[in-house]
């Protein structure tokens, strides 16, 4: 008698079955049940949001920001400028060598508009200045000797001496002597500043797209010699006058030479490389950067002196300069096609839209699901099953489709016997999920109550009565 073969173990057998339905169920396709509202106010409010998202994306995303465009910012730059002009104060005749700080035609430049000078200053001791801290004296046990104020004008000596004008009487200090408020004399050189010429040449390039553009027309004349800008007629001709560019600021001309201030010139390259170079253009602006408002900071000023020897001693003329600073900056931005922020954007449309089903569907769960007729056509309530705890295999099986389904206890009227000829193994299975809502696509409308029934019509089952209750589906 052949030996019986040994049955493999029941827990091997759920296993297989388990991963055989897993392969099975990750070929299914799923789809999400379509419910059709007959109400016009909702339909009304699902099209206009609808409608405002996709004008949204055309006009503000796509034509107004160019979301299509591949984009890069801060291009590479130089800057380099010219001054021209003469000018005169009471003294002398002033050049661009004199009056523009510094010399070398960078980005950031100053233009001196009012200066006070200190003249012939030489090595020595003399009364320190009224202005600093603690330099007014009565005596001089008033004055230590050898004491040093980083805002004074030297090293005090221990005297106390007469000032140069009036009754005072300060510390003597050893330094450069007069000390500046002492001997200083103003000078304005603004009388025909307006009239300075600045030629600000800039040229950019893209790296990225490998773009490259100046502000200066190539012209092989001597066109910029006779032009001054214009932004129709002289666009590419950056010559500005001083008196344009504090007036485009919004400035007074004989304030802001008296004290001092900085103006930006403002050059933006805003480029749409999908269409010609000719339409990449330069665009100027002028502004005011330091707070004239505030009287601590507004202004700008600065010193420097000039030193020469007067019969072998050193000797030099301090200047305290007024001036107006112009600080060049360049900035902008160049966009190109790309398919990559063109897919992302379309994307993101799409997307969007469905933000209108969003908020119908919170419409009508909040405000006007009467009777809870709108809830049960959107959700399934699944009967739960019972099974004990060694059913498991049996149960997964069922859910994944791998097991002949069980008559549903919860579609079956309580009061109906079972057929005959249901075998015991059926009856043993667990009870299977069933829905109690209607097919996959659904319409919820109001129906015509004044006809009557066909006479092919079934009487309706005790719970569709309930979904089609008139009363719940007349507040939709």
């Amino acid at each position: 008698m052949a030996a019986t073969e040994p049955k493999p173990p029941a827990g091997a057998a759920a296993a297989r079955r388990l991963a055989r339905g897993c392969w099975s169920a990750f070929w299914d396709y799923e789809t999400p049940k379509v419910i059709v509202v007959k109400n016009r106010r909702l339909g009304v409010v699902y099209r206009a949001v609808q409608l405002l998202i996709l004008l949204y994306f055309v006009w503000y995303v796509f034509i107004v920001q160019k979301s299509y465009q591949d984009r890069e910012t801060g291009p590479e730059s130089s800057v380099i400028t010219k001054v021209k002009g003469i000018t005169s104060s009471e003294h002398k005749v002033w050049d661009v060598e004199e009056y523009v700080k510094p010399p070398e035609g960078g980005s950031v430049f100053s233009i001196i508009t009012r200066i006070e000078v200190t003249p012939s200053q030489t090595l020595g001791t003399c009364p320190e200045s009224v202005r600093v801290t603690n330099a007014t004296c009565n005596s001089d046990d008033d004055c230590v000797a050898g004491q040093l104020d980083m805002l004074g004008n030297g090293v005090r000596t221990g005297r106390c001496v007469p000032y140069y004008h009036g009754d005072a009487k300060t510390c003597e200090v050893s330094g450069w002597c007069p000390v500046e408020d002492g001997a200083s004399v103003s000078q304005f050189l603004g009388k025909m500043a307006p009239n300075f010429t600045i030629l600000i040449k800039n040229s950019i390039h893209y790296p990225k797209f490998q773009f490259s553009k100046g502000n200066i027309e190539n012209r092989k004349d001597s066109y910029l010699k006779h032009c001054t800008f214009h932004e129709v007629s002289h666009l590419y001709c950056p010559i500005f006058r001083l008196g344009f560019i504090v007036e485009q600021a919004g400035e007074n001309f004989t304030e802001l030479a008296h004290k001092g201030g900085v103006i930006g010139a403002i050059i933006n390259w805003d480029c749409d490389l999908d269409l010609s170079a000719s339409n990449c253009n330069p665009k100027y602006s002028f502004r005011r950067l330091d707070p004239k408002h505030v009287p601590a900071s507004s202004g700008y000023n600065f010193r420097f002196a000039k030193y020469y020897k007067i019969n072998g001693s050193t000797t030099r003329t301090l200047i305290k300069a007024y001036g107006i600073r112009i600080d060049v900056i360049v900035h902008g931005q160049a966009g190109k096609f790309s398919l990559i922020p063109t897919i992302i954007n379309v994307a993101t449309a799409l997307t969007s839209i469905g933000v209108g089903s969003f908020l119908c569907d919170w419409i009508l769960l909040t405000f006007m699901n009467k009777n809870k007729v709108y809830s049960h056509k959107k959700f399934d309530k699944v009967c739960t099953p019972r099974h004990s705890p060694s059913s498991w295999p049996v149960t997964l099986a069922l859910v994944l489709g791998q097991a002949p389904p069980p008559t549903c206890p919860c579609s079956t009227d309580p009061g109906r016997p079972q057929e005959e000829g249901q075998s015991q193994a059926q009856a043993a299975l667990p009870p299977q999920p069933c829905p109690t809502s209607a097919p996959s696509e659904q319409m919820v409308d109001i129906p015509n109550w004044g006809a009557g029934p066909g006479p092919g019509a079934s009487k309706p089952s005790q719970q569709d009565s309930m979904l089609t209750d008139p009363r719940g589906l007349a507040q939709l």
